[in-house]
């Protein structure tokens, strides 16, 4: 992810942020299906608490993650009938080998964590447990949900 205010936003920005985010979660599903077969199967999309709460400068960013969102729940309907669950865990904010470059990270690495319930930031194991359980059985009636892992950051 990349942040850039709206007058550093350029097409080849605007074009990598939905090939990673859209288009290449469209094609994975593609396949995905194809290789689920009469089986059936499970997704789980990767979002942001951005979708929702999109931060300054983020707009793009937080536009691509609504878009996951809004896949995440067009394709759990679509989807439904073959036997596969479409869900999404949304991260708040994870260190993460990206989040280290992110201009003035350590300001915003306070900011969230002053205002996160848990009183920390999130780690890759915390998002990785939700992905478990969205993919688990235990989820076997869940479909079309997009988890928040945020450590209370949206409370």
């Amino acid at each position: 992810y990349e942040f850039r205010p709206i007058d550093a936003v350029d097409e080849a920005h605007i074009d990598a942020m939905f090939d990673l985010n859209v288009k290449g979660l469209l094609l994975a599903t593609r396949e995905a299906v194809k290789a689920f077969g009469e089986r059936g199967g499970r997704i789980v999309n990767v979002s942001s608490v951005v979708a929702g709460t999109p931060p300054a400068n983020g707009s793009v960013y937080s536009a691509t993650k609504g878009a996951v969102d809004t896949l995440t729940k067009g394709l759990a309907i679509e989807l439904a009938g073959r036997n596969i669950r479409v869900n999404a865990v949304a991260p708040g904010y994870v260190e993460t080998e990206g989040t280290h470059g992110m201009p003035g990270v350590d300001d915003f690495r306070g900011y969230v964590v002053s205002r996160t319930a848990m009183g920390r930031t999130g780690k890759p194991e915390d998002i990785a447990g939700v992905a478990v359980f969205l993919a688990s059985d235990d989820a076997g009636w869940v479909t079309g949900q997009i988890l928040p892992a945020d450590g209370g950051l949206r409370l």
